[in-house]
């Protein structure tokens, strides 16, 4: 049962991280799991090197972490495939 809350958790904070890099359009449910739970972990990673705790459970503060890391992790794939001519 944990499992489905975590992909409900990944689903929710990708499309939220999505809406706000203007990427919605461009993603799908699948992509906003994927996008939600690697941005958690990377949420996370980031925290920790900040001397913070990561993704603690479902709470607000957990929310903000896994959107902080999908922010930088739907950033860095736009950095990494825009082509200026």
């Amino acid at each position: 049962m944990e499992i489905i809350l975590w992909i409900v958790f990944g689903a929710f904070i990708g499309w939220i991280a999505s809406m706000v890099m203007g990427t919605d359009a461009q993603q799908g449910t699948l992509m906003n799991i994927i996008v939600g739970i690697i941005g958690a972990a990377i949420g996370g990673f980031l925290m920790n090197m900040l001397g913070q705790t990561g993704v603690t459970g479902f709470n607000f503060y957990s929310f903000f972490v896994a959107l902080l890391g999908s922010v930088v992790l739907l950033w860095l794939y736009r950095m990494l495939t825009h082509r200026s001519i």
